[in-house]
């Protein structure tokens, strides 16, 4: 199996154990086009829950339109709903975004904000995003604190400049914290919104293609710990998710395919045609298509609200979006948080789940084949780097979240392409020669 090399580093059984299954989300018309709402199929689950009836989330093109009026501006191409009840909140979608006043105040609480972005993000958008929260709204105060860029900034020291300026600022608990940066900046905002006072307001601002597809969604927030990533955290949901495409204008290509690694997992896991459509659409992709990206924007905030609704505090289905990250994990635990990108260690992550898929007779030789030529294509690696070991993979493992009364659980591909696993019930031999097999040692 060829190696792709380290890339540089930037600033910015197992005893038997319950098995969840995800299958292909139905077909139809996919991304821009209309797609119907079937209710989840039987074989979606191995048990007969009552969520196989909740209908599948979508924006097709009429009521992207008749949401866009509704919000009274046209830049709203796309409304995706996360459907939780009393704590349901809108994912707004679409070109210039930040110069929407509307979009933001409708979903501040009180008269005090505080921005929480970083050095990279501040220059470009700090003061657009003040300015649509202040026009027109004389009697809010606007607040920020900027935070060093980068995930090795992921930690309890770093939080805490959240809380000094929180306190400093006197706000209360009808104050809103607004997240406007990338996945780092998402976690520890939302993790400070939801320890701060008990819990106050907060909103993703999400501006790098990883945290628009999937860390701004679905309320996970937390830090990293030297021992393990994100192990100290909470779920807290957002009011709402303002994803302004134009955004990604300004991110380097490195963080862009970073990103574009979480795509390909939605296709894998659960979306065959979604995959599908990015082996056609890759390189459209990485030269930036307007359109492109905003479809797979759509359609993976789309997948992952359907899953986040239904399962929201990762009791089993949830934890299928996962699928490599316990070996990026490892990987980012390991060799230094930061010197990998997340999706660059989901990427090889994704790799070794599916090679042990394979040695476990689960899927045919043509998926690997595919898994391994889409993320080539995205020039995203697909081995780890040379000073993971056997060992060290093992040893972060043991403490990953998906570690259940001593065992580990691995979402695994299972069946046709879009179909997955989450479970502990394995061969542990596979997950060895897997190992053995990306390891020098």
């Amino acid at each position: 199996m060829a190696a792709t090399s380290p890339l540089p580093s930037i600033n910015s059984t197992l005893r038997s154990s319950p098995k969840i299954s995800f299958s292909s989300a139905p077909a139809g018309a996919f991304p821009c086009y209309r797609r119907e709402r079937p209710g989840l199929s039987s074989r979606s689950f191995p048990s007969p829950i009552a969520l196989r009836t909740r209908p599948l989330i979508s924006a097709c093109a009429a009521s992207v339109m008749e949401e866009a009026t509704d919000r009274r501006d046209s830049r709203v191409s796309t409304v995706v709903d996360v459907d939780l009840g009393s704590r349901s909140y809108p994912i707004y979608i679409g070109s210039g975004l930040l110069d929407v006043p509307d979009l933001l105040q409708r979903h501040v609480h009180g008269k005090s904000v505080l921005i929480v972005t970083n050095t990279t993000i501040a220059p470009l958008y700090l003061d657009r995003v003040v300015k649509a929260l202040t026009q027109g709204n004389p009697d809010v105060t606007v607040e920020s604190v900027i935070l060093p860029d980068g995930e090795k900034y992921k930690n309890m020291e770093t939080l805490m400049k959240v809380f000094d300026k929180a306190i400093e600022c006197r706000m209360d608990r009808r104050c809103t914290f607004v997240a406007l940066g990338g996945g780092v900046i998402g976690d520890m905002c939302g993790f400070a919104a939801a320890a701060f006072l008990r819990g106050v307001n907060f909103i993703q601002i999400p501006t790098t293609l990883m945290a628009q597809v999937d860390s701004s969604v679905g309320g996970k927030t937390g830090v990293n710990h030297p021992l393990g990533k994100n192990l100290i955290g909470a779920f807290y949901q957002p009011q709402s998710v303002l994803i302004d495409t134009d955004t990604l204008n300004t991110l380097p290509d490195r963080e862009l395919a970073s990103g574009i690694a979480e795509v390909v997992k939605y296709g894998l896991i659960r979306d065959a045609d979604f995959f599908e459509w990015q082996e056609r659409n890759m390189q459209s992709l990485l030269a930036r298509d307007p359109s492109t990206l905003a479809c797979a924007i759509k359609r993976s905030c789309e997948n992952k609200a359907e899953v986040v609704s239904l399962d929201e505090k990762e009791s089993g289905m949830r934890a299928t979006l996962n699928l490599g990250h316990t070996f990026g994990h490892a990987i980012e635990t390991v060799y230094g948080y930061g010197q990998w990108l997340h999706g660059e260690a989901v990427s090889a992550g994704m790799v070794m789940a599916v090679d042990m898929s394979r040695r476990l007779g689960w899927i045919d030789d043509s998926i690997v084949e595919r898994v391994h030529r889409i993320l080539q294509e995205a020039k995203l690696p697909t081995h780890p780097p040379e000073v993971m070991t056997v060992e060290k993979f093992k040893s972060v493992m043991a403490v990953d979240k998906k570690v259940a009364d001593g065992l580990l659980r691995l979402i695994l591909l299972k069946g046709p392409l879009g179909n997955c696993v989450f479970t502990g019930d394995y061969d542990r031999k596979a997950l060895d020669e897997t190992l053995r097999a990306f390891c020098k040692n």
